[in-house]
């Protein structure tokens, strides 16, 4: 079974031209220095974003992600307008309308040598740009995912902060490497108290009793499509509660999905072994909401 990020393939891929330091570049020509801070340290920040019928979804709150990132690690980023410029000109140099998802990464750029110090940096960050055709694997959305719970727990911000879209991704991976033994497609992190917190790559959540159970985010990704979820909830008279939350009460839990920018609202079918309802009700009725904001974002953005 295929985890939440897997994707259906597309020869079209193949061709796509790469944004690169301002310049774009096919794709098996896009290199960057094994200097780079980002391969050295891991040291950098990113954003993915969908691009649907024409618009950039959400736009604005991934590029505020973005610059409260960079502030966060004291890594200096040209203008926000020059940023916006650089997505549409890759997307545009791809002939690219819809079905694409974009990951913009900004590293520390090269360094003197590879070393951990920041000021050994030579001041100019690399831009990286790939914006591939990609739509969530079908069988993911038909089947669910199966999630296991992982010894590798959620850290405070004072430690490595959940919500900083890091380059530096290794607990997050040793997670998943936990639980694809158990046969697990995702990896379900507890805090450092033990409530349940975060999935490795996406947001959590679970429904008991007609109502949607979240984190209370302290631990958790700064998930923009969380967010969009959770405001949709309130916006549709769909009961929502942000808590803390035990191992008993997601075993409890009659349905679950997980959230991110590029699946979107995505079913789990099973927790620990717990089977799930799928398609549960709730989770339909969300992806449908989340389908029509995107949409709506799209014509209020001057797309299709």
């Amino acid at each position: 079974m295929p985890g939440s990020q897997d994707f259906a393939s597309d020869p079209r891929n193949e061709n796509v031209l790469i944004y690169l330091d301002g310049a774009l570049v096919p794709r098996a020509e896009a290199r960057v220095s094994i200097f780079d801070a980002g391969f050295v340290l891991g040291d950098g920040i990113w954003e993915g974003i969908r691009l649907h019928k024409n618009a950039l979804l959400f736009e604005e709150a991934h590029l505020d992600r973005l610059y409260e990132g960079a502030r966060a690690i004291q890594l200096p980023l040209t203008s926000r307008d020059e940023l916006k410029a650089a997505l549409r000109e890759t997307v545009a140099a791809n002939g690219m309308e819809t079905g694409v998802h974009i990951r913009l990464m900004i590293t520390r750029g090269v360094k003197r040598a590879p070393n951990q110090d920041p000021r050994n940096a030579l001041g100019q960050p690399t831009v990286v740009i790939v914006a591939e055709y990609k739509e969530p694997n079908p069988e993911i959305v038909a089947k669910g995912l199966a999630v296991a719970t992982s010894a590798i727990r959620c850290t405070p911000a004072n430690m490595f902060d959940m919500r900083l879209n890091s380059h530096s991704r290794l607990n997050l991976i040793r997670a998943l490497l936990d639980v694809i033994p158990m046969g697990a497609d995702e990896a379900l992190m507890l805090d450092p108290h033990g409530f349940a917190s975060s999935c490795n790559a996406t947001n959590f959540f679970f429904v008991r009793d007609g109502e949607a159970c979240t984190s209370t985010g302290e631990y958790c990704f700064n998930g923009i499509t969380r967010a969009n979820v959770i405001a949709l909830c309130h916006a549709n008279n769909i009961r929502v509660r942000l808590a803390d939350f035990t191992l008993d009460d997601v075993h409890a839990a009659e349905e679950a999905f997980v959230t991110g920018t590029f699946g979107g609202v995505t079913p789990v079918r099973q927790i620990d072994g717990h089977p799930l309802r799928v398609p549960g009700e709730m989770t339909v009725r969300l992806r449908e909401l989340y389908a029509q904001l995107k949409d709506d974002h799209a014509r209020q953005s001057g797309g299709a």
